[in-house]
Parts: structure tokens; sequence; C-alpha cells
């Protein structure tokens, strides 16, 4: 029996590279080591192949050349790091020229971590990573030469006029474990019904989700007075008169709307339903029969306008949703039976909206238990547009955009900045949080794929560098046909998302 090194043509383009057994003229046996893509990969694979084969042939005894000494020396994620670094030049982040900024964008992207950790995940990536030095000198140079204003910029150049065309605002608290509280991480209320001193953040993002302004403010601030604060930085960076904002009932008093209107732009704002609309109570008690799922009703607010004592009119609709009924009365049960528990001596005494203190007497409050209740599953949106009802319900429910990014940010980028004490460097965190955001979005947008499904699936394919015969030779990785699709849908949506 013989044997010996064969190369192969694939249908694929490919080179197949295999030790062929043979008995006369037949072939009984093939070992396939590898197929190659270039060069590089075809040298090192034939030097693969005939180690194998003289190792064989040593084994039986028969003279053999020495077989070649081949060794890898190191693996790193190329693929990996390339891609995101592609999508990071692509949104123009690369105008900061800042090699350590994007590392530790792209960074937070593969594993959010301290950003002194950086240089772990970096090295087990197989990368360059920055010193612990110039990691510090990097968050200074943020705050100095104002990255947040640039990061910005360049969201909005990326931004498509469909996004553009309606903006979504929320904010979120971040809590920080400190045993004292200072002018900007100070207690307040928390998304998370936390006690502990936070931060406020405000995020406004165009209507597919993509990042467009992130502002941070005391974590006692209330949320109402922080929207219009980042709706001025947004509209003196970029001049945009024509634009509709949509925020939650947390968002909605009459100050923030006269300003909204002086700014030049319309809105779509949750109210708060303090009582069941009269248009509602008199449907109800003309027709005598339970409102309808999806039922919409228009009626109008009085709003102050801020000049003496003139209030004007403003367009108000109000639907009803039967799954938002049941939610709701669910929740109206649950804060019904706490509140019984405390009148019949049974709870410790908490605030609780049913509950009638006078003196000492505690009592239910059965009239405000049936007020919630009829306005059970009635949601309120204040407008300025003249569009129909329904196109205003479907613009505010855009704000779980918002939510998705929020997530995102405090999940898959863990947003929180635990590690920081002074504001400069918890502002220098929210703007590699903010960058590595947008890159999230970009990249989860064009492809369908969760930023950390992507991650994983890239961080397969290593590339190796191989010493064959004191020769360092660079072998990357062979690309499946779906990973190849992922990076083609990547690529084909690089100027726009």
């Amino acid at each position: 029996m013989s044997r010996y090194v064969r190369t192969v043509k694939t249908a694929s383009g490919a080179t197949a590279v295999q030790v062929a057994y043979k008995h006369g003229r037949k072939v009984i046996k093939i070992d396939h080591i590898g197929s190659a893509h270039n060069d590089a990969e075809l040298e090192f694979l034939i030097a693969l192949a005939n180690k194998r084969l003289n190792a064989g042939q040593l084994e039986m005894g028969l003279f053999a050349e020495e077989a070649a000494d081949i060794c890898v020396m190191a693996t790193y994620s190329e693929l990996l790091w390339d891609t995101l670094e592609d999508q990071y030049h692509k949104l123009g982040f690369g105008i900061l020229s800042d090699h350590v900024f994007m590392q530790l964008a792209l960074a937070r992207i593969i594993e959010p971590t301290s950003k002194l950790d950086t240089i772990r995940v970096l090295e087990g990536l197989g990368l360059s990573a920055p010193s612990n030095s110039g990691i510090h000198r990097c968050l200074k140079r943020i705050i100095a030469d104002d990255y947040r204003s640039a990061v910005s910029a360049c969201c909005f150049e990326h931004a498509t006029a469909t996004s553009l065309s309606l903006l979504l605002y929320d904010v979120t608290t971040l809590y920080f474990e400190v045993q004292k509280e200072d002018e900007y991480r100070r207690p307040g209320m928390s998304k998370e019904r936390r006690l502990e001193p936070q931060i406020t953040v405000g995020l406004l993002v165009g209507r597919d989700g993509f990042p467009l302004e992130i502002k941070s403010f005391e974590g006692n601030r209330a949320e109402v007075k922080t929207i219009m604060e980042v709706l001025f930085d947004f509209k003196s960076r970029h001049g945009l008169d024509e634009i509709t904002v949509t925020a939650d009932a947390a968002m909605l008093s009459s100050a923030n709307i006269n300003a909204l209107e002086e700014m030049g732009y319309h809105y779509i704002i949750g109210s708060r339903i303090a009582k069941t609309p009269y248009e509602i109570e008199e449907y109800i008690a003309s027709v005598d029969a339970k409102l309808k799922d999806g039922q919409i009703f228009e009626s109008s607010v009085s709003i102050n306008t801020g000049k003496g004592t003139r209030r004007a009119k403003r367009r108000v609709i109000y639907q009803y949703r039967e799954k938002r009924a049941q939610l709701d009365l669910r929740n109206i049960d649950k804060t019904l039976a706490k509140a019984k528990s405390m009148v019949d001596g049974k709870a410790e005494f908490k605030r609780n909206r049913f509950l009638k203190v006078s003196g000492s007497k505690r009592e239910i409050n059965h009239k405000l238990v049936e007020e919630a209740k009829r306005k059970a599953g009635i949601k309120g949106y204040v407008t300025d547009l003249g569009i129909s009802a329904q196109e205003v319900i479907d613009a505010y429910h855009q704000l779980f955009q918002v939510e998705r990014s929020f997530r995102m940010s405090k999940s898959d980028l863990k947003a929180r900045p635990v590690f920081h004490h002074t504001r400069d460097c918890i502002e220098a965190h929210l703007t590699v949080v903010f960058t590595a955001l947008a890159i999230a979005r970009k990249i989860q947008s064009a492809t369908g794929l969760s930023i950390k499904k992507l991650v994983q699936r890239l961080a397969l394919y290593r590339t190796a560098v191989v010493s064959l015969n004191s020769r360092s030779h660079r072998i990357p990785p062979h690309i499946p046909a779906d990973v190849s699709a992922i990076l083609e849908e990547l690529d084909s949506r690089g100027c726009g998302h």
C-alpha cells in the first residue's frame, strides 16, 4: 500500500488537501486535511499533510525526510473585530481619530465590563489593548474635546429621513452603590424602585430606535424637566423644524407644550387621566353598553398658555383597549387588597391611593375605586397634529423603540457606571455607551440579530498565526455561507440603517 498527498478543487472554488491511500491502482482510503482558500492556507495544509504522511511512514519503519516544523503561534478574533470596526467607521466615528476610544466602544459591545477590564477582554481576543494610563487619558479627552457632540452629529448624519420624521424621548435611571450622595448622584424616583443615589438619563431616538442624543441629569430631576433640554440641544445642533416629538405622560406639562410650540415642533404626548373623560361617560350612559376594544373618542383639554390666565384648547384622543383594561383591573384589585389589609390591621401602614385616612381612622375610598375601574383601559394622547386619531396612536406606540434601546444599553451594554465616581468620568462613560449603542442598533437593524448573538457567532472564527519551518503565516478561518450572508448584509447597509 502506498500513500501520498494530493490536492483537489472543490465546487466552491477552494482547494482540498488530502492524504490518499492506494492499493495497486485503486484508492482505498482518503484523509481530508482541510480546504485552502488562499496560497498561505494551501502551503500550511500541504505541510500538515506531509507531516502526517511522514509520521505514518516513520511508524512503519520506512525511510522519510524530516517532518515539517509546524507550530500555531497565536489566534485572534480578526473577523469579529474587523466587522465591528467597519461599522464604527461607517457611522463616521473615525472622525474622532482616537484609537483607544474606538477600543473602549467596541470592547463594550463584545463584553461590557469596567474600563480597566477592557484590557483583559481585548487580550483574550488576541488583540492589542491600551494601557491603564492610556484609558484614563482617553476619558479626559472625551470630556475636554466634547466627543459626545461629534458622536451625536455622526448619528444624525446616518439617520434616515423616515427615522427623523418622528423623535421618541424617554428617561431611565442608573443607580450607584455609594454611601453618600452628592450634587449629581442623588436619590429620586427610581425606575428600578431602589433607594440608592442615582442619575437620570434622557435618550432621544428616531422612529426606528436609532440613538440621536443622550443627556444625563441629577438623580432628583423630575422627568418632566428633562425633555426640553435634550430637544433644545438637538435643535441647536441640527436646526430641524418639521419634527414630531413623542413622549409618555411623565413629560406632559403646559410649560413643555408651550415650549414645543415655540420651537416649531409637533408633539404626541401621553396624557394622564384623572377621571373618566366626559365624552366616554356620555357614550356609556346613552347606549348603556360597554366600550368596544379599540374604540376611539376625540375631545380637547385646556392648557395654560403661560400668558397670564389665558388657556388654550389642545386636541386629545382617547382609546379603550380590552387588554389594557384587564391589566388595569388586576392592578386595581391588588392595590385594593393591600388597602383592605391595612384597614383590618393585618398589614403595615403604607401609602395607598385607595386608602382614606382621617386622624386615626382608616377606610377604603370606594368612590376612588369605582372611578379607577371606570377609566380602566383608557389611554389619552395630547397632540397638535391634524392626522387621523389612529395615526396618532400608532406613532405614540413607537415609544417601545426607546425602551428597546434602554434595555440594550442597560443589559447588553451594561450602562450603569459602577466604577466611576466623578461626573466627568460618568459622562465619559455614557458617551462610550452611547457610541456602542449606535453601532449595536445599526447592526441589529441590518441583520435582524441581537448584538449578543452576532458577537457569539463571529467569535467562533479566529485567525491563526502559524510558524511553518521558521516562517510566519496568517491563516484566516473558513467562513460558512450563513455567516458570509450576515457580513454581506452589513456591507450592503453601510450607507443607511
